[in-house]
This record gives structure tokens, C-alpha cells and sequence, in this order.
């Protein structure tokens, strides 16, 4: 790919659009499978949770928090139309039985009740966050006293050998991430970090690594 090319990918996994937005969102779901799964398995999510994801992508992995749960409640927003669309359509069925909804909405500006989610997550969003400290309030004021977040990203180490980083993506190590949430009204609860099968991209092979970080909103 050329710079033009890496620059185009690079506003594409920031906020999908098009007919490529379609396609980005795929690939996602294949290249992303790994730390989604793990992020998900981190939120030991149980019966009649009320489960809060920024930045569903293409909904793909909604049925894993879904399937077996009925009583859980998940909604799911993002700022990219195309990915509402297609989430809506991939997840019809628990649309329509009231399980799941997905809204259009970014992250510094949550649409919902006070306190009114048991856990937020979100994977491979950070990275784009102009203001995290003002995501973070929000993201606060929405989750209930003593409700469980947690964040899934690449590491810095392994952000830092992608092509289209460069362009758009603030990148963060584990320590980053812990003094940020720290510093914004989160106890840090766990750390899980693995690395994942490499990848190619553009005919080149890369490290993956999952860096998932779980906290608790701190009682005031």
C-alpha cells in the first residue's frame, strides 16, 4: 500500500463509512476475533446485567454476550452509521426481542440515564479518544457505583509496527492505561495480556498481543 492507501485505512477503523466501511468491518471481526473474545471473557458477564459496549463495529460478537444470557441487556453505540446498520442486521433477532439496541452516538457525549449500566466495554477505541478524561466521566456517570469497565487495546510495542498507526492513533502500554484510570476514578480489579497468532497485513506478517485492562468505578 502506498501512504495515500495507509492513510485511507487508517480513517476507516477510526469511524467506517461506505461501501469500504462495510468490508473494514469484516476484516475487524477476523483480525480483532482474538482480543474481543478476551474482552468479553473479562466481563464475566452474568443473568440481568445491563452491559454497555462503545464501538460495537459490526456487532459480530454481540451473540457471545447474548446467546445464553436472555435476561442480559446489551446496547451498543458508535458514531459510525454503517456499523449501526449493519450491527442492526447481524443481530435482528435480538433486536427484535428486546435484548439488544444499537445507537448512534460518540463517546465524549453517552446518551443514556445516570448510573443506569452494571458494565461498559469497549475494544480498540481508546486509541482515538481526543479527551479520554472526558470519555471517562462519561463513561462514570453512567455506570453504576462500583460497576466493572473494561478496555481491551493493542500495546503500544505492538501499535508502534502497524503501518497506519501513524496517522490518527494515540497509542498506550499497560502503565498508561492503569495511571489514566486511575487518575479518572477507576480501581484497577485486572490485567490479562496475551499474545495472539501474527498476522498479515499487506503481505507482512505482524505480532499481536491483547492488552485488556479491568477497573471498577471508585465509590465517592
Amino acid at each position: 500500500m502506498d501512504e495515500e492507501q495507509i492513510k485511507a485505512v487508517a480513517r476507516q477503523l477510526r469511524q467506517p463509512y461506505g461501501e469500504a466501511g462495510i468490508q473494514v468491518g469484516e476484516k475487524m471481526n477476523e483480525s480483532n476475533a482474538h482480543i474481543n473474545l478476551f474482552t468479553i471473557e473479562q466481563l464475566q458477564h452474568q443473568a440481568h446485567d445491563r452491559i454497555l459496549e462503545i464501538g460495537m463495529g459490526n456487532g459480530f460478537f454481540v451473540k457471545d454476550i447474548l446467546s445464553n444470557y436472555p435476561s442480559v441487556r446489551y446496547v451498543g453505540c458508535d458514531f459510525s452509521e454503517v456499523m449501526i446498520g449493519q450491527a442492526q442486521k447481524l443481530n435482528e433477532v435480538f433486536v427484535k426481542n428486546g435484548q439488544a439496541q444499537f445507537i448512534s452516538a460518540g463517546a465524549c457525549n453517552l446518551p443514556f440515564e445516570k448510573e443506569s449500566f452494571d458494565k461498559i466495554f469497549t475494544v480498540n477505541t481508546l486509541y482515538f479518544w481526543e479527551n479520554p478524561a472526558t470519555v471517562l466521566a462519561q463513561i462514570k456517570q453512567v455506570l453504576k457505583p462500583g460497576g466493572l469497565l473494561v478496555m481491551g487495546i493493542r500495546p503500544k510495542h505492538i501499535m508502534e509496527s502497524l503501518p497506519f498507526t501513524k496517522y490518527g492513533f494515540t497509542m498506550y502500554n499497560k502503565e498508561d492505561v492503569t495511571e489514566l484510570l486511575a487518575n479518572n476514578g477507576f480501581t484497577i480489579t485486572n490485567i490479562f495480556e496475551k499474545e495472539e497468532p501474527l498476522q498479515t497485513i499487506a503481505g507482512y506478517s505482524y505480532k499481536m498481543e491483547s492488552l485488556i485492562v479491568s477497573a471498577v468505578k471508585t465509590e465517592q
